[in-house]
């Protein structure tokens, strides 16, 4: 039974990873105030971009409603050039489908993970499991290898950033809409390449920190456990 025990615990941690992976990801493109407006100014966006800054930043939040699938469309009228048009054109559209598709299956995932991780504790509780002293410490494990393999992945992707980067499109997208022209597409305008990278740089911090605080808080409740049991021991000596 320990071994179930053990198994049940570490899925419970790597779901509650993945869990905080795609909070990250959510936290830094739903929730910095200010972060699209500080990116479009730091990468010079509006000396491609023909457009008023309010204008823009109300593209980005239709484009970033659309995605969440609080949005049907992305037929967003705004003023370019000092002309009212529609900022993204067919190719972008079709491309932000398939965009729109990757966050909203995270967001599924997210809830399965967490729909598992109520199960596992249903289990441990008609298990009659000691959950304080089973889930803290498999947290850790868990926590760490996640950690270990997510940092490798960092190494590796900020080696050369730009050639991962296909290498991640290549795997998520079955065709060749992300392939956009600056010429003739915007939204390869607003976020370049380089905003790519703050992005991806941003959500490793903000997933790090949390499940570095997520692996101490663990660290520390096992100790204390520990420190329990020790003491119940020799009180009963």
């Amino acid at each position: 039974m320990k071994v179930l025990h053990n198994f049940l615990g570490v899925l419970w941690a790597f779901s509650l990873v993945i869990t905080l992976l795609i909070t990250s990801v959510e936290a830094v493109t739903y929730w910095m105030p200010g972060y699209y407006e500080k990116e479009y100014r730091k990468h010079q966006v509006l000396d491609n971009v023909p457009m008023e800054m309010d204008d823009l930043l109300e593209v980005t939040d239709e484009m970033m409603a659309y995605l969440r699938g609080d949005r049907e469309d992305l037929h967003v009228p705004t003023i370019v050039g000092g002309q009212e048009r529609e900022f993204f054109n067919e190719r972008e559209i079709a491309h932000m489908e398939d965009v729109r598709g990757l966050f909203l299956g995270a967001l599924a995932i997210r809830q399965g993970c967490m729909l598992l991780m109520i199960m596992v504790i249903l289990l441990f509780l008609l298990m009659r499991v000691k959950i304080g002293q089973v889930l803290p410490r498999m947290v850790c494990i868990g926590t760490t290898l996640f950690f270990a393999v997510s940092v490798l992945i960092a190494m590796v992707v900020s080696s050369d950033f730009s050639k991962y980067f296909v290498v991640f499109h290549k795997i998520f997208f079955n065709n060749d809409l992300w392939i956009l022209d600056p010429r003739t597409d915007l939204l390869i305008n607003i976020v370049p390449e380089p905003f790519f990278m703050d992005t991806a740089l941003r959500i490793a911090a903000v997933f790090g920190c949390s499940v570095i605080a997520v692996f101490l808080l663990s660290a520390l409740w096992a100790w204390r456990t520990k420190l329990l049991q020790k003491a119940g021991r020799e009180k009963g000596k």
